[in-house]
């Protein structure tokens, strides 16, 4: 253990308790290939919220249950920061929500604690980690602990392309010194741009220009390498055990690891191997016009992703972090996280020994940023990764008819009022149980 260190202490999953196939279900529905979703987005299932089910249930309970399991009492936390971009409410953070759920249950409160929400898109969990670092190495914490939440219900319009990446689901991350999981590195890159790839300007669900949202996440990602590169960092494919990345869903994730390969074999002898085997990488000022640039880098690429090393990299350190996307769909704040949570379980599964090994770490939001840092594997990481029950989670959730599917979609269609049964029977849980006087959602815990 090291006692300088500041990272992750401990991590609890919470997904939504409903599954939508995308195989078996959704696509004979919509008349489609199974195909265009289990090879093409690398999507076998959604996770979707029951009816009692919100961004604030799902956050308290995988907070219940980290704070539960580590033996964490409200007194010890002094900030509790919520990264959604599912929030409903202008003025009230959805943190308040949570620990108003969580002082239900815990004997004291959280009466001491700066609470906050964080709103950029699908980065903003890890914003909400970097404010949580700054915060303890600052000296401002006064030994006590920052609980993050990462929590949304990612739902599209029906018909929209983006429906089939739907997914409903919450992380809670303890940070702290001396963590049991991963300690944060202090190098950090960035890329940012004013962009309108996908936006919700007073409404529940995106607006979203798929073609130019994958473009500009790869072009944020390039720059944030850039600028990780310019810092000092090590960025050869070979120097860390895993590369997470924002998985809005698994297919996107190899179009971005390419671009951190790449990167990283510049002037190195594997990259000097591959300008053997497959030509220099294309460059702008070679081509008349960027389409015809474009192309070439295409190419270029499906070649490089064909070579040898890269495959075998790829296999090791970006397969094992897709694993839960996979069956889950699109967390937005979450699923960078939810790969970290993949690619360690996947790791400790397969008995490999990631004590101070490294990893990088690529979120991206749209509108839009990336950043990407490094973070280092602590020992007893195992452990901790052990006791994630995310698993049974997935084979207890509730498997939806299309029709079934349809009922819940309009059951949080804030547009309308559809009453509608729970498909699931609560039990430990909280659970969204009605509205207030003030037209405030109001929560119960049952038991």
């Amino acid at each position: 253990m090291h006692t300088d260190a500041v990272g992750i202490d401990g991590m609890a999953i919470w997904t939504g308790k409903l599954k939508l196939d995308l195989a078996d279900t959704y696509a004979p529905a919509q008349d489609t290939d199974p195909a265009k979703y289990t090879k093409g987005l690398g999507l076998y299932a959604s996770s979707l919220p029951d009816v009692h089910e919100d961004i604030v249930t799902m956050g308290a309970n995988a907070a219940h249950r980290l704070l539960r399991r580590k033996g964490v009492s409200p007194d010890e936390i002094g900030r509790i920061d919520v990264a959604t971009e599912s929030a409903f409410d202008r003025s009230k953070p959805a943190s308040t929500y949570v620990a108003g759920c969580l002082e239900q249950v815990f004997e004291g409160d959280f009466r001491h604690a700066n609470k906050g929400e964080r709103k950029f898109a699908c980065i903003s969990g890890t914003q909400s980690l970097d404010d949580a670092f700054n915060w303890i190495r600052a000296g401002r914490s006064r030994g006590r602990k920052a609980l993050v939440i990462t929590t949304d219900t990612a739902f599209y319009e029906r018909n929209d392309p983006g429906e089939a990446t739907q997914g409903a689901g919450a992380i809670a991350m303890l940070v702290d010194r001396n963590p049991d999981v991963v300690a944060f590195g202090t190098h950090q890159g960035h890329g940012s741009a004013d962009e309108t790839d996908f936006l919700k300007p007073n409404q529940q669900y995106p607006s979203v220009d798929g073609t130019r949202s994958m473009q500009v996440y790869l072009a944020r990602i390039q720059e944030a390498l850039e600028d990780l590169d310019a810092a000092g960092a090590d960025l050869h494919p070979d120097a860390h055990a895993l590369f997470l990345f924002h998985t809005p869903f698994p297919g996107m994730v190899g179009k971005a690891a390419v671009l951190g390969y790449n990167h990283g074999v510049r002037g190195t002898e594997v990259g000097s191997g591959l300008v053997d085997r497959i030509g220099p990488q294309p460059r702008p000022t070679a081509f008349d016009d960027e389409d015809a640039y474009l192309d070439a880098l295409k190419t270029y690429t499906g070649k490089l992703m064909e070579t040898p090393h890269y495959e075998e990299w790829y296999e090791r350190t970006i397969a094992p972090t897709l694993g839960l996307s996979r069956h889950v769909g699109n967390w937005y704040t979450g699923s960078v996280h939810l790969a970290r949570a993949s690619g360690l379980q996947a790791a400790a599964e397969a008995g490999r020994n990631l004590a101070d090994e490294r990893m990088l770490v690529a979120s991206y939001g749209s509108g839009a940023q990336a950043e990407i840092h490094a973070e280092t594997v602590q020992p007893g990481w195992d452990e901790e990764i052990s006791q994630l029950t995310i698993d049974e989670q997935l084979a207890a959730r509730y498997d939806l008819s299309f029709e079934e599917y349809e009922a819940i979609h309009d059951a949080h269609n804030h547009n309308r009022e559809t009453p509608l049964s729970p498909q699931t029977t609560p039990e430990g849980e909280f659970v969204f149980d009605g509205w207030g006087g003030m037209g405030e959602r109001t929560y119960a815990y049952v038991e």
